[in-house]
């Protein structure tokens, strides 16, 4: 386990909007390279390593996380950047809510790994990838900042049991949230 002394950065005043990622550096900020950090495709959190084992942390870390156009994700602070590895999504989405099911208005809300609940819709987006050899799906849904979480399978077969056709396409089934269709696949 590690202590928060031990970490390469600081984390003053964590306020101050969104982060800019990739860009030019602010006055007095000071780019710092890889950070140790690595985000494991379960949502475990490492520092060179070792899990990092209090949750406060975590959630903490997760507010100043972003990637870039490249997909290149860092840890902004105002004084600091650098980079973290992450290994498939920054997060993992863990559990489904689900209003007014099958009624028009029907809302998906979807709580992560970092307890941060993100409704699906027009400004978060769920999509599915299918591996091209074995067609498995890859469900995801965007945060913000860049970063999406990976939907848990267990979740995605709750999102696959609230499937109805595709309107204009018979043979895509997919889901509704806010009034916004997501594909999740062919029949």
């Amino acid at each position: 386990m590690m202590s928060s002394d031990s970490l390469p950065f600081t984390l003053l005043d964590l306020g101050g909007g969104e982060p800019v990622p990739g860009g030019p550096l602010r006055p007095r900020q000071q780019q710092c390279g890889p950070l140790g950090l690595r985000i494991l495709a379960d949502g475990t959190w490492l520092y060179q390593g070792s899990p990092i084992g209090r949750k406060e942390l975590v959630k903490l870390f997760s507010t100043i996380l972003s990637r870039d156009a490249e997909g290149v994700y860092w840890m902004t602070t105002p004084v600091e950047r650098g980079t973290v590895e992450v290994d498939d999504a920054a997060f993992v989405a863990v559990e489904l809510r689900v209003e007014q099911a099958g009624q028009p208005g029907q809302t998906l809300s979807f709580r992560t790994n970092v307890d941060q609940w993100v409704v699906a819709g027009p400004q978060h987006r769920l999509r599915v990838d299918h591996d091209l050899v074995t067609g498995e799906p890859s469900p995801y849904l965007y945060i913000d900042r860049g970063l999406e979480a990976k939907i848990a399978r267990a979740v995605f077969y709750e999102l696959v049991e609230l499937a109805v056709p595709a309107h204009d396409e018979q043979d895509w089934i997919g889901v509704w949230s806010e009034d916004s269709f997501f594909p999740l696949g062919q029949m």
